[in-house]
């Protein structure tokens, strides 16, 4: 009997995106509102929590720069090669006291067993962190898409988790002391073209293992259209993102 989780995100396609949104970064003026917003709610946690964890894991895109934070100078920090936890880490079961994940969790294949994998590489008493965009977020790009293509609607954006399923997940993964929040924020867009800018230099762009034929021209013409129908009376469009946070300890 096959229990192998359904392939819905490609491993491959998450890693070049990676890779682009990577290299946009380092030509400067991209934008970093949302990773700048998830770090700080994880800062915020830690500091709140006063964990100080000697042994550390990042992964997931742009984690890197928690190895950046002052309280981190003599702590040991590994940051993963890996694309996800989709992927088999070349690290031992409970080598670290802090294991966090940041921007990676919603498009894995087998999310509890990535949540599983996170919690058995802690030690005992060790503290996972995991940040990712949830099931809220971008109603109104999800509408246009379906709008520019009624028809015959196709795959255009991966399906995304719903913090009200969180709870079950980690207790099925065995976190203790599982802590599940989300919050949300807006953002004002002019035109569809800055938002899906923006979803490709935050490294949130389709990965889907069998994505849909690209759009033609005059359907990406009427999602345009679709997109500033919503918009205020200014003319720009408030667009959603949910963050959602889990915090847990082995």
């Amino acid at each position: 009997m096959n229990t192998a989780p359904p392939q819905i995100f490609s491993k491959t396609r998450k890693k070049a995106r990676y890779l682009r949104a990577a290299s946009l970064m380092k030509r400067g003026e991209t934008a970093t509102f949302l990773l700048d917003e998830m770090a700080e709610d994880l800062f915020e946690r830690l500091a709140f929590l006063r964990h100080q964890p000697p042994q550390i894991l990042l992964e997931g895109f742009d984690a890197q720069r928690f190895s950046q934070l002052p309280w981190q100078h003599e702590n040991k920090i590994d940051e993963t090669a890996a694309t996800d936890f989709d992927a088999a880490l070349p690290h031992k079961s409970q080598s670290y006291d802090l294991a966090i994940s940041m921007n990676s969790l919603d498009t894995v294949n087998d999310l509890p067993g990535a949540l599983i994998q996170m919690r058995e590489l802690l030690k005992p008493g060790g503290l996972a962190m995991a940040c990712f965009i949830g099931g809220q977020s971008l109603p109104k790009l999800r509408r246009a898409m379906h709008d520019a293509e009624a028809d015959r609607p196709a795959a255009r954006m991966h399906p995304l988790i719903d913090p009200r399923s969180c709870p079950q997940l980690l207790g099925r993964a065995g976190w203790m002391d599982p802590v599940v929040d989300s919050h949300r924020l807006t953002v004002r867009y002019s035109t569809l073209d800055r938002l899906v800018q923006d979803l490709r230099e935050h490294a949130l762009s389709n990965v889907l293992a069998k994505p849909a034929a690209p759009m033609t021209r005059i359907a990406m013409e009427r999602a345009r259209t679709a997109f500033l129908a919503q918009a205020d009376e200014d003319g720009k469009v408030s667009e959603t993102f949910e963050i959602i946070t889990l915090t847990g300890r082995r």
